[in-house]
């Protein structure tokens, strides 16, 4: 994909948007070498084969309380707390902006707009991380996994981000992430799903597939001041 915005799946004319929600992990930052490590520390404690870097590329999506059940069975709230334990070891001092996000939120909250998170990752780590990062004074919500009453890819945690600001979810309000089920999130709730980072498998989005998919955050931004 190019670093201007592509329609993929429908010819809209989109607004300028009055909220702009982002993905956190490999969206915002980049984490998946501390998500593979903390993965396979779970993998191994409980007698699983390990995942190669690419397999937790493909197989990392949902929250750990939608995915543990059915990867350990009567055991996920064992391999859970082996997960976080590892993972809370390593991410703060492994945490890192991808390049140009940080100037991204700032020219967007200049702009006015609203932004917020919305994760997947546990609520209270990615509150530490955002803080660690100094980004708090971008976003008027953090949303991580169990701080609604569903994760990703139900509308519960868009719909709670959005609380605030008094925005209501529809048309006016992007979900920008990196997966499938960022965009499937956005589309249960009647928002924009926009892609932002380098083009994904042509398995990724075999159903809810972005409105724009953007290579990098520059572009992402000038699509909006053109708006």
């Amino acid at each position: 994909m190019s670093g201007s915005a592509r329609l993929a799946l429908e010819e809209i004319r989109p607004i300028r948007p009055r909220a702009v929600l982002f993905d956190w992990d490999n969206t915002l930052v980049d984490s998946w070498a501390t998500l593979h490590e903390a993965f396979n520390k779970a993998l191994q404690a409980m007698g699983k084969p390990l995942w190669s870097l690419a397999e937790a590329r493909q197989r990392v999506r949902l929250s750990l309380r939608e995915s543990f059940p059915a990867l350990f069975g009567e055991r996920s709230q064992e391999a859970r707390r082996i997960y976080i334990e590892a993972f809370a070891s390593i991410h703060l001092e492994r945490l890192k902006a991808l390049p140009g996000r940080e100037a991204l939120l700032t020219a967007l909250f200049a702009k006015g707009i609203y932004l917020a998170v919305v994760s997947n990752k546990t609520g209270a780590v990615l509150r530490r991380e955002v803080d660690a990062l100094g980004w708090g004074r971008f976003f008027g919500s953090v949303v991580g996994a169990g701080d609604a009453a569903f994760d990703k890819p139900d509308p519960a945690p868009l719909r709670l981000a959005l609380e605030p600001s008094g925005i209501a979810a529809g048309e006016a309000v992007w979900l920008v992430g990196d997966t499938a089920v960022d965009m499937e999130c956005a589309r249960r709730s009647g928002c924009i799903p926009v892609l932002l980072g380098p083009p994904p498998s042509p398995a990724e989005f075999t159903e809810a597939g972005p409105s724009f998919a953007f290579a990098e955050g520059a572009a992402l931004f000038r699509f909006i001041e053109g708006l």
